[in-house]
This record gives structure tokens, sequence and C-alpha cells, in this order.
């Protein structure tokens, strides 16, 4: 089993509870293709770089997840023919990125930072 992090944006035109009910859709995939959900993060409305379907704001989130090369496949197909779906990116996660997604959770969760003294 591979570790996968997806970042995908929704069309802003949707309220908070469709936005989730969309991600919820998505977690239950990646569970029936036979993957393991390991984080989800909702990073909210933002401002896009660019206009995408004449749109300039969308609702981001992330999953990270295990599972199968199949899946990815499987999984992609799924956001392809969701139309609330604006633009999605799937990554396998080496051990690098899984030791930096570890550090970035923790500081999310109010724990304390590093911080260097200074002399």
């Amino acid at each position: 089993m591979n570790n996968y992090e997806t970042v995908f944006i929704l069309t802003p035109v949707l309220s908070e509870d469709q936005a989730k009910e969309a991600v919820k859709k998505f977690e239950d995939e990646i569970k029936g293709l036979g993957g393991k959900m390991t984080h989800t993060e909702s990073w909210g409305l933002k401002k896009l770089a660019y206009p995408i379907q004449k749109k300039t704001t969308g609702f981001y989130f992330l999953l990270e997840f295990e599972g199968g090369g199949n899946l990815i496949s499987d999984l992609e197909v799924s956001f392809k023919r969701d139309e609330r779906v604006m633009r999605f990116l799937t990554v396998k996660m080496d051990k690098h990125h899984k030791a930096w997604a570890e550090k970035r959770k923790a500081r999310m969760k109010g724990a304390k930072p590093e911080v260097a003294e200074a002399k």
C-alpha cells in the first residue's frame, strides 16, 4: 500500500454543507475502492491564482490516504465526472513528504513550533 495526498478545489457556488457532502462522497469512494483514509483537512474558501470556469474562488480540501495504484485511476475518474470539482491533484508521498506532513499536522494542532534560541 502506498501513501497518497490529493488536493482538490470545489466550486464556490456550493454551501458549506454541500461541500462537506462532496468530501464525504470522495472519502467513502476511497474506502470503497480498498483504501484507508489517514487525514482530511478543509482549507476553506480561497482566492484562485487565475479564473477557472469564470470563478475566482473555490473550496480547497486535502485528503491523505493509503491504497493501491489502481485506486488512483478510479478516484480520478470520479473527480472528472463530478461537476462540483474544478481542479484536483494527487501525488504519491515518499518518506520525506510523510515526515513534512506530520510536522505540518503537529503545527496545526497547536503544538509549539521549534524556536532557535538567539545568543
